[in-house]
Parts: structure tokens; sequence; C-alpha cells
């Protein structure tokens, strides 16, 4: 009898290389989910580029607008020429678009200034404010703001900020303000409050300036004071000043508007000349000054100016 020989099936192992060994269905599986993974990955890669280049050039059905590539400084820029032509309404709605792109103090300046000029005082005031909170030297804000408070005649208050527009422009000039106007500016405030040494000291530090062309009116204004303080011959000499740059500036007017307003600006400052020298007892000199009014009255076709000079000059007679 035959004997029947039992093989036994033994399972080969795979000897890895840190010497152990795994069931090679086991290591099957792994390079499954090892490649599932980087497809996973690669995926995913590709649906990420996707969403970008959709982001970066949309569908054409989409369609790009001027508006869209504008920067903040380009909704500015577009606000000011808007101003220039008088379209006040669009150009508050470009400097609303450039504060909410960005937040900067000469863009609440300017709507500020925008404000003020529309006659909404209380926005005018919240933007100068905020202007002056980001930038603590902005000189324009600090300008722009002593306006608005002369113009609510809060004079404490715009005397404070006129000072403030002074020093920030030591600090960090702005190009569209000078010290020769600031100074008449302030001395202009101070005639105001009845200051009158104040705006004498500050109407010749502005005469004193180099920058700038000098105004007809600081000298007729410093006049003013001169007379509030009884120094009638200081004040004649102040309009005789401005009568004289009236008289350089005219020629270079540009209108006929222009000419007239400063003409009429001439006569008048004659008429004071005349009664401070009455003041004086020199009938001679204020008879003079009277006789050239009356000119200037004459030429502007100006009948009623004409007729009340006339009669001055026959009661000095």
């Amino acid at each position: 009898m035959k004997k029947t020989k039992i093989v036994k099936h033994v399972k080969t192992k795979k000897v890895v290389s840190n010497g152990a060994s795994c069931p090679s269905f086991v290591w099957s599986w792994a390079i499954y989910v090892y490649w599932f993974i980087i497809l996973f990955f690669i995926a995913a890669t590709f649906y990420i580029i996707g969403r970008g280049h959709e982001f970066l050039h949309p569908s054409r059905n989409v369609v790009i607008t001027e508006e869209a590539l504008m920067r903040p400084q380009d909704y500015v820029d577009s606000a000011k020429q808007k101003i220039m032509a008088g379209d006040i309404d669009d150009a508050l709605t470009e400097l609303n678009v450039a504060i909410d792109s960005n937040a900067n103090s000469d863009v609440y300046a300017l709507r500020g200034e925008l404000y003020m000029q529309m006659g909404d005082y209380q926005k005018a005031l919240d933007d100068l404010n905020a202007a002056i909170e980001i930038d603590g030297v902005n000189a324009i804000a600090f300008y722009d703001r002593y306006l608005l408070n002369t113009r609510l005649e809060n004079y404490d208050a715009a005397l404070t900020d006129i000072n403030n527009a002074m020093a920030a422009q030591s600090m960090k000039p702005a190009d569209v303000l000078t010290m020769r106007d600031l100074y008449a500016k302030r001395a202009q405030l101070n005639l105001w409050r009845k200051n009158w040494q104040g705006a004498i000291a500050d109407y010749t530090n502005s005469l004193a300036r180099a920058e700038g062309s000098v105004s007809a009116n600081v000298y007729a204004e410093r006049a003013e004071a001169y007379t509030a303080m009884g120094e009638y011959e200081n004040a004649i000499n102040d309009y005789t000043s401005a009568v004289r740059i009236i008289s350089e500036q005219i020629q270079a007017a540009t209108s006929q508007e222009d000419r007239e307003a400063q003409s009429s600006n001439a006569m008048s400052y004659f008429e004071k000349s005349a009664a401070l020298n009455l003041q004086l007892g020199r009938n001679d000199m204020a008879k003079s000054d009277l006789e050239s009014a009356f000119a200037i009255a004459v030429a502007l076709n100006d009948t009623d100016s004409a007729n009340r000079i006339q009669n001055l000059i026959n009661g000095i007679n």
C-alpha cells in the first residue's frame, strides 16, 4: 500500500530592507493608497490653479470696467477735475470711493473742503477732524478748519487752527500754502478780534516774507488797524501803498470784471485816505485824494459814487 505524500503549502514572505517581513498583499494595498494620495493632490492643485485663473481672468460674460481698474489716487484726481468743472455731486462720489479704498488724511481734507463748499459744515468739520487725527502736521487740514471756524464765527477755535497750520507748515510745507498768506490770514483774524497790535505785527510779518506776491489788501487791512489805534499817518501811507500795488497789478488783470473790482478798491482807499487827511487838518491832500477817487468813479461809470465824491470835494472848497 502506497503512502500518500502530504505537501504543506507555506506562504512566502517578502523581506524588506529593515529585515522585517510583511505579507505581499499588504504591500500591494499600500501602493494603491500611495497612488491615490498622489492623484488627489494633483487634482487639488489643478482645481486651485483653475480657480485662480478664473479670478484673474473672468469669463467672457464679465465686463472689466474702467472703474474696476482705478486706484484710490485716480479717484482723487478725477474728483479734483470734477470740482474744477463744478460737478460737485460726482466729485463727492469719487472722494467717497477713494476714502473707502484708502483712508488718507489729504483725501479727508479735500472732502471736508467740498462739504464746506456745499454748506454742510458738520460733515466738513467731521472730515477735517479725521484728517488731523490721521496726520497731526497736515497744514492744509488745519487751514481748512480755520476757514470753517471763521465762517461759524468760532474765532477762538479759528485762532488755534491758524496757529497750528503755521506750525505744521514749518514742519511739513504744503505746496498750496505760503507763510506770507498764513500770516495775513492770522492778521485778518486778529483784526476781527480787535487785537490791533497783533494784526499789525502779523501784517508786517506777511509783507516781510519773500514767497508769493504782495496783496493790496494786506496794506489796506493794516491801515484799518493803524486807524483804530489812531496812527493816521501810518494808515495813510498804507492806503497809498495799496493803491500803488493796484496800479501795478491792474495791467495784468485777465478780465474786465477783475480790473473794475480792483479800480473800485482803489477808489475806496483814496476816500479813506482823504478822511484821515481831514482828521489831520490837511485839506489840500484830502482834496487831492477825493479828486483821484472821483476820476475812478467816472471811469467806472459809477454815477452815484461820482456825485457823492463831488459833494465831498465841494464841501472842502
